[in-house]
């Protein structure tokens, strides 16, 4: 089989974004995999596909909901669009959403990263990924022995970067910065 060795997309036929949500509380993922961009819209629809399919069966009576996030990329904690699209995600689920952001250089402390995509990339470490359905399939097989579940689907919306937030929108975010870092630490509540 015929692989290339390197991450260009001149050389590839798409590009696939894994964004997951790992439940600590029950010890299950939940992978979405984009095919477009990368975006703040894509990250939050990547929560709620999580939420709405996975996390409301184990959490039904939740009424807020953590995040721990990097301080960077889609999720940026500088990110309007992120905080824009968390805000629509909070009216329509009725929940506080409340967002952990790690300081710049240590993402790697977040969770997920060790209980969830370490796994993943071992399960599928000398496996060609040549297709969406191998790496749907690829990640959805992925299991531990302590009890990991994780489930994953394709995510074929269309994310379009240099979405801008204006600073009226910004102003009709219900947003309260914790008074411990509150740039990186802070609720988000419903209107």
């Amino acid at each position: 089989l015929k692989v290339n060795a390197y991450d260009f997309l001149t050389d590839s036929e798409g590009v696939a974004i894994p964004y997951g949500v790992y439940d600590m509380g029950i010890n299950k993922g939940w992978v979405n995999v984009g095919i477009t961009k990368d975006t703040a819209e894509f990250a939050v629809q990547s929560i709620r596909n999580w939420w709405y399919k996975m996390g409301i069966y184990y959490h039904n009576n939740a009424t807020s909901l953590l995040i721990t996030a990097d301080g960077g990329g889609s999720n940026s904690s500088r990110g309007k669009l992120w905080k824009f699209e968390l805000q629509k995600f909070s009216n329509e689920t009725g929940m506080t959403i409340q967002v952990v952001h790690f300081p710049p250089g240590t993402s790697k402390w977040n969770k997920i990263e060790h209980r969830l995509f370490s796994y993943i990339s071992k399960n599928w470490r000398g496996r060609p990924l040549i297709s969406y359905e191998v790496i749907i399939k690829l990640i959805a097989s992925t299991k531990t022995a302590k009890g990991l579940d994780v489930e994953c689907e394709i995510d074929e919306g269309i994310y379009e970067t240099g979405i801008n937030i204006t600073e009226k929108q910004m102003e009709e975010i219900c947003i309260i910065g914790n008074s411990f870092h509150g740039e990186w630490n802070y609720n988000i509540s419903p209107q």
